[in-house]
């Protein structure tokens, strides 16, 4: 019988309970079932007669594990019996990953109802406001706004509904790319076969700041993205006036180009636009 030896051995190995290998492999398969219990790897010598078999496990939830059978004999004794049989992980065995901070775990989709998530400090999608004050066109906070007014009408002390950071060119760009890219951009099955774009659309509302040059959300209840942002080149069957659209392309008639009298060019109100992802689907769009 070939046995090879896969540890260091305590002792000179029992050789009754060395050759023990078809008893210790009876005894792991009442333990593990039928057809759980591969080849015998080796076995592991311990105290004087004692001697551990080793075996592979064939569960698929046990990779690279292996059934342990320790064997053993009495003094004088020519019966080898069984002591224990158990399931180890073996040097090639499937273990849990290492940990990995919760941050670095996190999906879209995973915040439940009373979970809290903040935003670290060093987030590089937000900026404080004060960093803003001379990108007026990445500011979307202008005097007027709700934030300045507390309970009453009265003029609110900073901090008191206005957030202490808002979005960062680099979130902004972040944001761009994530949407134009998603279902709701115009590389969706839905928006190729659509008879026309959201931009031509009486249902879409445009988005405030930079982010509105491109995107809007879908208000019409019984498009498929009813509430969510859209890119002005996206499109579904829940057009407007998708009718009108398909007949004229049906009759081979010109379609009535569409203007966008929504938008609003940041450089006629001096605001410098940053080379971004932005200026790269603008031109796309154009």
């Amino acid at each position: 019988m070939d046995v090879s030896q896969v540890a260091t051995r305590h002792a000179e190995p029992d050789q009754a309970c060395v050759e023990a290998v078809d008893l210790a492999r009876r005894v792991a398969e009442e333990d593990a079932g039928t057809g759980q219990v591969g080849a015998h790897v080796g076995f592991e010598a311990g105290p004087e007669r004692v001697v551990t078999h080793l075996f592979t496990c064939l569960h698929p939830a046990y990779v690279g594990w292996r059934w342990a059978v320790t064997v053993t004999r009495a003094a004088r004794s020519k019966v080898v019996t069984v002591s224990e049989s158990l399931l180890l992980p073996g040097p090639d065995s499937l273990l849990a990953p290492a940990w990995v901070p919760w941050t670095e775990r996190v999906r879209p989709g995973d915040l439940k109802a009373g979970d809290l998530m903040p935003a670290p400090a060093d987030d590089e999608r937000l900026t404080p406001v004060v960093a803003l004050a001379a990108e007026a066109g990445l500011l979307d906070w202008e005097e007027g706004d709700a934030w300045r007014l507390g309970a009453g009408g009265q003029e609110s002390g900073v901090g008191s509904l206005r957030p202490a950071r808002v979005l960062s060119p680099f979130g902004r760009d972040d944001a761009a790319v994530r949407w134009y890219t998603s279902q709701h951009g115009p590389g969706s099955p839905l928006a190729k076969s659509a008879p026309a774009h959201c931009m031509t659309c009486g249902f879409l509302v445009r988005l405030s700041g930079p982010l509105g040059r491109v995107f809007g959300v879908c208000a019409n209840e019984f498009a498929p993205d009813d509430g969510k942002v859209v890119s002005v080149d996206h499109g579904c069957g829940a057009h407007s006036d998708g009718d009108v659209v398909a007949e004229a392309a049906e009759a081979g008639g010109p379609v009535a180009p569409a203007v966008d009298e929504l938008g609003y060019d940041l450089e006629s109100a001096g605001a410098a636009v940053p080379d971004s992802v932005l200026e790269t689907i603008d031109h796309e769009l154009a």
